[in-house]
């Protein structure tokens, strides 16, 4: 059994926002592979549905519990199967370093400052577990906060869009034939980014506390 987390906030008003994007791949691998979300059902502080990717039994988590308290559904959900983080965990997130359109698959790391996997590593007690981030652009001149909490722009949508769809695959690819052969196929270069002027190249910054952020 895997465990597929994606990261976002609950309710209407954040519904479609750039940092949602982790809710929208678990909604394309549902849509795919399961039953768009019908068969899904509370628990574990969260939206959890469980599909079949190839032969194995996959569990579909969309925390409710706002993103900078996501370790709480994920370390539940980890705890009640027995799975073990560093194989059978991954986290899709959205990222302001890396492109709309393009997706970054790693096996460990720092949380970038991003708050959903803060909450994460420190439930774990590790950053030994496998995540999938989503490029959305960096905000240039605009607060990161609201850029995050924002929807993208006519022209990024559809960027926004392949990256998800990118990333569902991604996860899929991961699900069956591992880490390392889902890294090879869908860690694309980002070296389109290069040309953009300053002000709209990707920009890591650190995120505050608030719990929708």
């Amino acid at each position: 059994m895997k465990l597929l987390v994606g990261l976002g906030n609950p309710g209407l008003e954040y519904r479609g926002t750039r940092h949602n994007a982790g809710f929208e791949v678990i909604d394309a691998l549902s849509a795919r592979h399961g039953s768009g979300g019908r068969d899904a059902r509370a628990k574990f502080q969260g939206l959890l549905e469980e599909v079949a990717i190839g032969d194995e039994r996959v569990l579909l988590l969309k925390p409710l519990t706002y993103m900078n308290r996501s370790g709480l559904a994920t370390g539940e959900a980890l705890r009640f199967h027995k799975l073990d983080p560093s194989t059978d965990l991954l986290v899709v997130i959205d990222d302001m370093s890396i492109p709309c359109g393009a997706i970054r698959l790693r096996g460990e790391g720092g949380s970038g400052g991003h708050q959903g996997l803060n909450d994460i590593q420190r439930a774990l007690g590790h950053s030994n577990y496998a995540r999938c981030r989503v490029g959305i652009d960096g905000p240039g001149e605009q607060d990161w906060s609201s850029y995050v909490l924002g929807r993208p722009r006519p022209e990024q949508r559809p960027l926004v869009d392949a990256g998800v769809a990118l990333a569902a695959e991604a996860a899929a690819c991961w699900v069956t034939e591992g880490l390392a052969a889902a890294m090879n196929r869908f860690n694309r270069s980002e070296s389109a980014s290069a040309s953009e002027p300053p002000s709209s190249r990707p920009v890591r910054r650190s995120e505050p506390p608030a719990a929708s952020a």
